[in-house]
């Protein structure tokens, strides 16, 4: 029989005992008595982890019910959306006669050259506007302006200051996607810790030796990020660059097919688009997690 002491509390023993058992239930995953709420769901809840096979298995049923509705869209007899299986046949054609390689050489060309100059104006206006608030305060106002002014309608300035051959379509990708990249990685660089930069500083390191092993390390992630986000927009500028006398690319045979009605060709280049847009954003993560695998997600 237990007993209470003169002050009307349980003995220690008691008290152990019972604090063990309820450690002891929810190590076991059931709920003590007296509190509230639930575990999480491991597929509903907010930021939890989905399981690898379950994350492979949601991914196949998107695709397959995105291939449903092609199906079902396409069986209706309208002669403006081609079937899965004609649009086969004239990607095999393409193919078959070498014009897609030429296209896509081109293209990737175009994409390659504007968006890595792209890139390096966002990583170094990025990180210096990011970190420095005087520098953020000289461009801010010029960046705020420039962005909003639309890509496609610099087309007949472009002509007439470049030209008709490669220049024009290259500097559309750059200026399409350049002020965004910018903007987003002045983000990532003020998303490192203060704290972090404060004890570098109290360890004795000066500013450059913090941007180049601080801040820079710490936001390589996320500019990693920002390039897999807005390459999608550059080969949108893609498309409008190469309306500028382009006699070679995706995009010019995309508009060549509408031209001369071939319906087939133009969902078999559309269906092409997509597969480069995901193999590109799947490589760029697998980079982004072997270069920094603290921030894989």
């Amino acid at each position: 029989m237990t007993t209470v002491d003169r002050a009307g509390s349980w003995p220690a023993s008691s008290a152990v005992a019972g604090t063990t058992g309820e450690a002891t239930a929810v190590a076991e995953g059931s709920r003590p008595s007296g509190t509230r709420g639930r575990p999480p769901s491991k597929l509903l809840g907010i930021r939890t982890e989905v399981p690898a096979a379950w994350r492979i298995g949601f991914g196949v049923v998107g695709v397959l019910g995105l291939l449903a509705l092609w199906f079902w869209s396409s069986s209706g007899g309208s002669a403006l959306i081609a079937t899965p299986t004609e649009s086969w046949t004239a990607f095999r054609e393409m193919v078959g006669d070498g014009t897609f390689q030429t296209d896509l050489w081109a293209s990737a060309q175009r994409v390659l050259i504007g968006y890595s100059i792209s890139m390096a104006i966002g990583i170094v206006l990025g990180i210096a506007t990011g970190t420095f608030a005087s520098i953020d305060a000289f461009f801010e106002p010029m960046i705020g302006f420039l962005r909003y002014i639309p890509a496609p309608a610099l087309i007949p300035l472009f002509l007439l200051l470049l030209g008709i051959d490669e220049s024009p379509k290259i500097w559309l990708i750059v200026v399409g996607t350049a002020f965004y990249n910018v903007l987003m990685t002045a983000d990532v660089a003020r998303n490192v810790p203060r704290e972090m930069i404060n004890a570098s500083y109290t360890l004795g390191a000066g500013r450059l030796r913090i941007l180049r092993k601080v801040i820079l390390p710490h936001s390589l992630p996320g500019i990693i990020d920002v390039a897999r986000i807005n390459l999608a927009a550059a080969w949108s500028m893609l498309v409008v660059a190469e309306l500028l006398a382009a006699q070679s690319g995706l995009g010019y045979q995309l508009i060549r097919s509408q031209r001369f009605r071939a319906i087939d060709a133009m969902f078999a280049i559309l269906i092409a688009f997509g597969v480069i847009g995901l193999l590109s954003d799947v490589l760029l993560r697998q980079v982004r997690n072997r270069i920094a695998p603290w921030a894989r997600s």
